[in-house]
């Protein structure tokens, strides 16, 4: 029986593995953690992360062929395939802050891999890692080996948050770089061979270690790319009277462009989309490309752009202040059909609204008070460090109040903003909302899903990005 083991049971790791223990009954998985109350929701009903159709699968195979251990070094001993699904945060000080990633964790984890290994190991990266970090994994491996034959290869993952376990089930493609020798390729067959088992043969890619490593940068640098695109023309739009949902449908007709990822919004946010092009702009600075960098780095600046830009918005139509005035949010995290809330926009517009000194009501399916009041309190790439590294929460902000109702959150608002795309803030009862709120009540829409006519209908003056604006909107220019 091949034994896999999983150094990591985070947000990658776990649903990662939950897949593959379902897909392939014979080989035997396990997830682990030093963070033993993480591993304890993993054995729990009550999963640490929230994703549709994970629940199904890790029920039905744990305990069975799929397992979740605290007990770190003995499963890596004793697994033929090691996958490393440890954090890579951006570094907050020393060489790089603020742009390279920190392979603490990874390189502790390549540490005790060699410590504890007593039989030929293939070493799997799954995390996002930079360009040639296999390389110094291979170095940190070899030179502790003792005799022990080690195969490092780099399988980054694709996955997108709320449609997970669907694109695990049917990956558009599984990429697995590794050494162009014969015992490199021995080792990518063999992780082949696993993926095989459910995924068609044409989708597994094989690549060399450097070319799977920055296909991962490369792929979520082209995504937030043409997300950053379609909002830097719904600021266009704003200006001319345009509509930016009939631009990008138009747009993405084209064949050679397409519809996805087109649709504007306040900002993309997420673990990985910043993370990455940071880590790819001091790729390119480190060798010598600073225009490649500064390409790079303007697909981060129109999100922050973007971000500001809503919240000048916001104030600027509500008398140019909104101190004292009760704000809603609804929605906190990152998209919907997930609890993660890293690097959410919501973070930027919620600190750039109580600079202003407005009081915020929050409401978010999914997502705690404790959560949202430590994203607000926290330092920026603090929330990428294991939990027991982060800074103690301070004292909760007293401006703002976690709801578990939108009614609530909306209850004496003089504006509600709308920053995750939930479906069932689609089926609101708007005209109620309307009938409770302070006048003149706005509508902020950061995610384009309300009916901004009918809203107007019912009395609201309604902000909807890159739509034509109200004539109030108008009058009142926001000065970004």
């Amino acid at each position: 029986m091949v034994k896999i083991c999983c150094i990591g049971a985070g947000y990658v790791g776990g649903p990662t593995m939950a897949v593959i223990a379902l897909k392939c009954p014979s080989v035997e998985v396990v997830v682990v953690d030093i963070s033993a109350p993480r591993i304890a929701a993993w054995n729990s009903d009550h999963l640490p992360i929230y994703e549709p159709g994970l629940d199904d699968v890790v029920k039905e195979c744990r305990g069975r062929n799929l397992f979740f251990s605290t007990d770190v070094e003995k499963h890596v001993a004793e697994a033929d395939i090691v996958f490393v699904s440890v954090n890579t945060p951006t570094k907050t000080r020393g060489l790089g802050a603020g742009k390279a990633a920190d392979l603490t964790y990874w390189e502790s984890a390549a540490r005790m891999i060699a410590d504890v290994s007593k039989s030929d190991k293939i070493v799997v990266e799954k995390s996002t890692v930079p360009v040639k970090t296999a390389e110094a994994i291979e170095k940190i491996l070899t030179h502790n080996s003792k005799g022990i034959n080690y195969q490092i290869l780099s399988n980054p993952e694709f996955l997108a948050e709320g449609t997970a376990i669907k694109d695990l089930f049917n990956p558009d493609r599984v990429l697995i770089g590794g050494r162009e020798t014969p015992e490199g390729q021995k080792a990518i067959q063999a992780l082949a061979d696993v993926y095989g088992q459910w995924v068609p043969k044409e989708r597994i890619l094989a690549t060399n270690l450097w070319s799977a490593e920055l296909s991962k940068l490369a792929a979520n640098a082209f995504l937030a790319q043409r997300i950053s695109s379609v909002n830097a023309m719904s600021a266009l739009c704003e200006a001319t009277g345009a509509d930016v949902s009939q631009v990008s449908y138009a747009v993405g007709t084209d064949t050679r462009i397409g519809p996805k990822f087109l649709n504007a919004s306040v900002g993309f946010g997420g673990s990985c989309f910043q993370k990455d092009i940071l880590n790819l702009v001091y790729i390119c600075e480190c060798n010598g490309l600073p225009e490649v960098a500064n390409y790079w780095k303007q697909v981060i600046q129109i999100n922050d752009y973007q971000k500001s830009r809503f919240v000048n918005r916001v104030v600027s139509s509500m008398f140019n202040t909104v101190s004292g005035k009760k704000i809603a949010v609804l929605g906190f995290a990152f998209k919907k059909d997930t609890g993660d809330t890293r690097e959410t926009p919501a973070i930027d517009v919620c600190k750039g609204l109580l600079g202003d000194n407005a009081r915020l009501s929050i409401y978010d399916p999914q997502v705690n008070e404790d959560q949202i009041q430590r994203d607000l309190t926290m330092k920026k790439f603090d929330w990428d460090h294991p939990t027991h590294l982060q800074p103690m929460s301070p004292t909760s902000l007293k401006q703002v109040g976690v709801v578990w109702d939108a009614y609530e959150a909306t209850k004496d608002a003089h504006g509600v903003c709308i920053l995750t795309e939930w479906d069932e803030f689609k089926g609101l009862d708007f005209q109620k909302i309307y009938d409770n709120m302070q006048k003149p009540a706005f509508i902020f829409d950061g995610r384009n899903i309300v009916n901004a006519e009918k809203l107007r209908e019912i009395g609201f003056i309604v902000y909807s990005i890159g739509k034509p604006l109200d004539k109030w909107l108008k009058d009142m220019p926001a000065f970004a």
